[in-house]
């Protein structure tokens, strides 16, 4: 029977800038009220190597204080040492792990703790001279910066550190600590081998390859794989690491059967192409997106089964967690297959979306079989005062603004079921007085402190809002 519903609209209300729509749907059931803020932001454009800004439109944005029948003052959850929830357990193996438990995937503390990993990147102390001196003046010395900065982030409910982080400092910050700190390593296989090898170079971001063409097919990557892998026996042992990544933001794209045909006729990269098009019998010519899309299944064969053999090897107790994808490639069925094959975790690097896409979030554990972790995103708040022109996020105008992006963003994770956490892009605004820079990282307000190391606190507000209610958030979602 077709149900007869009537929309109305009841209230709205309008305050430091921002609009809460609040509407009744009424149907011969139930009625439902659903309450969203309407945040303004402007959404980047990158074309042709330009970058531009849309002008500011108003996104649809939930907050926690208004999810429709959540009690926001619900005691917290109590937590283990490392942040999982203390009772809810499974099977404790002293290491950080993913299990699926009904139809929610879950991280798993070192106690067997349910667990959600909340984490900030890029979790480090800046190296120019402002920041030298805000260090000696606020912190007196990088020991008392590491120690002060983990407990600020604990008591805002964070549980682990991202890529780009010191991890050394919160190694040895951890031996003073009754809950530590878990913490993340990159240890960037493809992208040191390019280094050893030469032909590498920087692009905003991430390092780029010739014709956009890793170098997997390289005799010589295996053993270096080996060589390289050896690092990870200083860390194996230790319960706080959450896991490894292998890499940053390569270059797997659908036309990478292209792109390695492109390169020089002696190149490795080249006669793999080669023999495998020889093998598929095809010519140049009869190259279509399926080929394409089967080619780019072979990369990543090559690529997760090399580098992961090398981690498992040194390395048996931890996780990998993945080479932070960025661009087109996990939206393809046979690439995240191939890639779940070798990965515990599935890390993508997710910008241009206000409100995760839930299509998106579904495909992701579907193909590969693991659940995934959003190791990128952020805002820049135009009350910085910073240009912001530099890096992916979006500009919003406040840093209450940057707050509310950031529970609507995390709200759709947990609600997708597949998503064992996130790492916030980042834990200092770039400092336009540093040199050497990487070009994505030159003037934008990036960072919950600015260069002085002070806190933008109407965002962390909102963050620690939500951070400190993901549990309860997540049993709101489930019921």
């Amino acid at each position: 029977m077709k149900k007869n519903l009537n929309l109305i609209i009841y209230g709205s209300a309008i305050f430091a800038g921002l609009t809460i729509i609040s509407t009744t749907v009424k149907s011969q059931t139930k009625a439902v009220k659903q309450e969203y803020i309407f945040v303004d932001a402007k959404q980047r454009i990158s074309a042709n190597g330009v970058v531009t800004y849309k002008e500011y439109e108003p996104f649809k944005t939930r907050t926690v204080s208004l999810l429709a029948g959540y009690d926001p003052s619900e005691k917290p959850s109590e937590l283990s040492k490392y942040g999982g929830l203390k009772n809810k357990k499974t099977k404790a193996t002293g290491f950080f792990y993913v299990k699926k438990m009904g139809d929610r995937w879950w991280g798993v503390d070192p106690d067997g703790c349910l667990y959600i990993n909340v984490a900030l990147n890029s979790i480090t102390m800046g190296n120019s001279e402002r920041n030298k001196q805000a260090i000696k003046e606020k912190f007196g010395s990088p020991e008392k910066w590491a120690t002060e900065t983990i407990r600020m982030l604990q008591k805002n409910g964070f549980n682990c550190a991202g890529s780009w982080t010191d991890y050394k400092s919160i190694i040895e910050a951890n031996k003073s600590f009754e809950k530590p700190f878990a913490y993340t390593i990159n240890w960037n296989f493809m992208s040191s081998y390019g280094k050893e090898r030469g032909g590498t170079y920087q692009q905003p971001g991430h390092t780029g390859y010739p014709k956009d063409a890793i170098f997997v097919f390289d005799p010589e990557f295996e053993t270096f794989c080996d060589r390289h892998a050896k690092q990870l026996l200083a860390t194996k042992d230790d319960p706080n690491l959450f896991g490894h990544f292998s890499d940053n933001e390569m270059p797997f794209k659908l036309k990478s059967l292209d792109n390695y045909l492109a390169l020089p006729d002696n190149d490795p990269g080249h006669k793999a192409a080669s023999d495998w098009m020889e093998k598929q019998g095809i010519s140049k010519d009869q190259i279509t997106d399926k080929y394409r899309e089967a080619f780019m299944a072979v990369v990543a064969d090559r690529y997760f089964s090399v580098v992961s053999k090398a981690i498992k090897k040194y390395d048996p107790n931890h996780m990998y967690i993945g080479a932070r994808f960025y661009s087109d490639e996990k939206n393809h069925q046979e690439f995240m297959k191939t890639a779940g094959k070798y990965l515990d975790l599935v890390s993508n690097n997710y910008y241009g979306k206000w409100t995760p896409d839930s299509t998106d979030m579904s495909n992701w554990t579907k193909w590969s079989g693991k659940p995934f972790i959003i190791t990128e995103y952020y805002t820049k708040g135009e009350d910085s005062g910073m240009p912001n022109q530099s890096g992916a996020g979006w500009i919003v105008r406040t840093q209450r603004d940057r707050g509310l992006f950031y529970q609507n963003y995390n709200l759709a994770l947990l609600e997708s079921k597949n998503c064992v956490g996130w790492h916030y892009f980042k834990y200092q605004d770039n400092d336009p007085t540093a040199k050497g820079q990487d070009p994505s990282n030159i003037d934008a307000n990036k960072g919950i402190v600015n260069n002085l190391y002070e806190v933008w606190t109407p965002m962390v507000d909102l963050m620690k809002e939500l951070n400190i209610s993901v549990y309860s958030i997540i049993n709101y979602f489930d019921k």
